[in-house]
């Protein structure tokens, strides 16, 4: 007998196992070339691959054998037909397991499956050793001929089909409708590549309809996630990073670098900047992955095992940096920093990164050390407390405090108004200041929540005020124009003052202005809905920044607040004494009061006065105290 007709004996041909086995490392290099989430599904999968092509040479081994074994000599055939077997069963079994894993299933549900299907594996394979050894199913006579009375392998094969199927089913609800559908086509064409070799009485392509569900597993489940024109990988690729590196006590130094000007949604980094980034990831560190957090902003993570000198790399990469910065001119960010044990283990890099961009200049670099941490977890405690205080929307809740600022009526030479200052009061931190929270509060939607708060112990406390007699015009409240885009803003402010029986007039709201077309819009509708109903209102913090006076006339303001650098540019030189002077003489023509704020001694007094003055606030009469004490300022009515 030839080896061709070796080839080709019981219409199997090696083509078909072979091609399987090319597949197998196929994948396994695309896998192990590009970035994957090191997940439990992931060492599952790559199992599953091992499982196939060891059945694959199984089969190989299988049917060499039962070509050359000599006559009566086939213990060697049965073990390696029950190995081959067993190994699909196998897979089998461990397809099982893959379905719960990677969809997330529930754990009673999966573990119930993960049973049955190990059941069913012990009970395929334990029939299959009894049925050769027993002679009733597989076996080879003496002359060399194969006698098989049963097709026990189709039984199992069919049994396990029906069983991933209904295992699939349980988890529809899980998976995106498309991808179910493609691994139900992907299993279908399987069994029909199995029935057609039934049909053809052919068995090259067995183990082949066990590689195309993987296929499919790899494609939608562990395909590669790069942005190959960037070289980058996503920013749960990064977590997934992070969490395989603390599990394996994998030490690293991370580089974030951020552009501003980029980091818009719809925006996108320019080609030459993408290819500059992209040289960087690849030229400094060994094994290093760039992470993409947004559009503008990348991380470069890389071991300290392949870069012991990693302290002078950073030190060559930001040399390079600074090369290519007079190149593109373009604003950035850069934080530096080693692992750091309980940032690894909450996996909060991002977090961690993006709060020290907060209180960094542009163009600037930041290397991380033990301060940032330490702000970083306790502007985590004050979210988690914020959040807590969203969720349970209590306007009397104890952590959140109002603080007053007296403001000084000059007509009246009277204490009649007063700013309402947030804090909030916390177990583990005592007193926080605003600058502290309401970022926190804006960033993460909490704020109008904040905003109701105050609100209501301002009107709860002037209710109580007017009723001992004192003499109380109205406290201001600041607002986010933020809140101003809910429908409900102005509804919500109604029912508080109402709800502590006191008039509009007693309440004044001081916004800040925006540059943007469509807060201005919503800005002047809202102001003019409340101001209907008696409340007033003050532009807050004039002369920082931008300040469009054309747009300021077209708001119904009623007063306007000068800030503290007003008051501070005023007495620097006679040139800026006259256009502040000139610029509050123009609002008070126009029927505006004007405010002074941070009015810190006599001569800041003297001076303001002269400039149109109608209120003054500031050190000088009072820091901010508890609104309880405002009683202490208050004239009696």
């Amino acid at each position: 007998m030839t080896n061709l007709t070796l080839l080709s004996f019981d219409n199997y041909t090696f083509t078909g196992d072979l091609a399987v086995i090319a597949i197998c490392f196929v994948m396994v290099i695309l896998l192990m070339t590009s970035f994957v989430s090191r997940t439990r599904s992931f060492s599952i999968f790559i199992n599953i691959i091992v499982l196939l092509v060891a059945s694959a040479l199984a089969n190989i081994i299988y049917h060499i054998l039962l070509v050359n074994s000599s006559p009566g000599e086939y213990t060697g055939v049965y073990i390696m037909r029950i190995v081959y077997h067993a190994l699909m069963f196998d897979t089998f079994f461990l397809y099982s397991l893959y379905v719960p894993v990677a969809t997330g299933m529930d754990h009673a549900k999966a573990r119930k499956i993960a049973i049955a299907s190990s059941i069913l594996f012990f009970i395929l394979v334990g029939a299959d050793i009894i049925e050769t050894i027993s002679g009733y199913g597989f076996r080879i006579s003496q002359d060399g001929t194969v006698v098989n009375k049963s097709n026990l392998f189709m039984i199992g094969y069919c049994l396990y089909i029906a069983f991933l199927l209904i295992a699939m089913n349980q988890v529809k609800g899980l998976l995106y409708k498309q991808i179910l559908t493609g691994f139900f086509a992907t299993m279908a064409i399987s069994v029909l590549i199995r029935f057609s070799q039934l049909i053809f009485n052919q068995s090259s392509l067995t183990t082949m309809t066990f590689v195309l569900p993987a296929i499919a597993m790899m494609y939608y489940m562990h395909s590669n996630p790069y942005n190959i024109t960037l070289g980058s990988v996503d920013v749960r690729s990064m977590e997934d990073a992070i969490r395989d590196m603390y599990n394996h006590k994998s030490p690293f130094v991370f580089l974030s670098l951020f552009l501003p000007e980029y980091d818009e949604e719809g925006k996108d980094l320019p080609d030459e900047i993408k290819a500059t980034i992209r040289d960087f990831s690849t030229k400094y560190f060994r094994k290093c992955v760039l992470f993409q957090i947004g559009n503008g902003h990348v991380i470069l993570i890389a071991p300290k095992k392949h870069n012991p000198d990693y302290e002078q790399r950073i030190s060559d990469i930001l040399d390079g940096f600074n090369k290519e910065y007079k190149r593109f001119h373009v604003a950035y960010k850069i934080v530096i920093g080693e692992d750091i044990d309980e940032i690894s283990q909450k996996n909060e890099y991002v977090s961690l990164i993006r709060s020290i961009h907060n209180s960094m200049l542009e163009n600037t670099v930041h290397m991380v050390d033990d301060s940032d941490v330490l702000r970083f977890n306790k502007n985590e405690y004050i979210l988690k407390e914020l959040t807590d205080i969203y969720n349970k929307k209590d306007v009397n809740d104890p952590r959140v405090l109002v603080f007053c600022q007296p403001v000084f009526n000059i007509q009246s030479g009277q204490f009649d108004t007063a700013e309402a200052l947030m804090r909030l009061k916390l177990e583990e931190t005592g007193l926080v200041f605003p600058d502290q929270f309401i970022p926190l509060a804006e960033n993460y939607g909490y704020i109008h929540v904040l905003t109701e708060i105050i609100l209501h112990k301002s009107c709860q406390e002037i209710s109580q005020l007017i009723k001992e007699g004192f003499n109380i015009n109205r406290i201001s409240v600041n607002v986010s124009v933020l809140e101003l885009k809910d429908k409900g803003f102005c509804d919500d402010i109604n029912q508080i003052i109402s709800n502590n029986s006191i008039s509009g007039e007693k309440i004044a709201i001081e916004l800040t202005e925006s540059r943007s077309e469509a807060d201005f819009m919503i800005m002047k509708e809202k102001i003019e809905e409340l101001r209907r109903q008696g409340v007033r209102f003050y532009l807050d913090d004039f002369g920082t920044g931008y300040s469009n006076m054309e747009r300021i006339m077209e708001l119904p303001f009623d007063i306007i607040k000068f800030d503290r650098s007003m008051v501070l540019a005023s007495k620097t030189d006679q040139r800026s004494e006259k256009i502040v002077e000139n610029l509050a003489h123009m609002f008070k023509d126009m029927e505006y009061s004007i405010l002074y704020e941070g009015v810190e001694d006599d001569v800041d007094e003297k001076r303001c006065k002269e400039m149109s003055a109608s209120y003054l606030q500031g050190f000088k009469y009072s820091r901010p105290v508890p609104i309880e004490q405002l009683r202490e300022f208050l004239p009696k009515a």
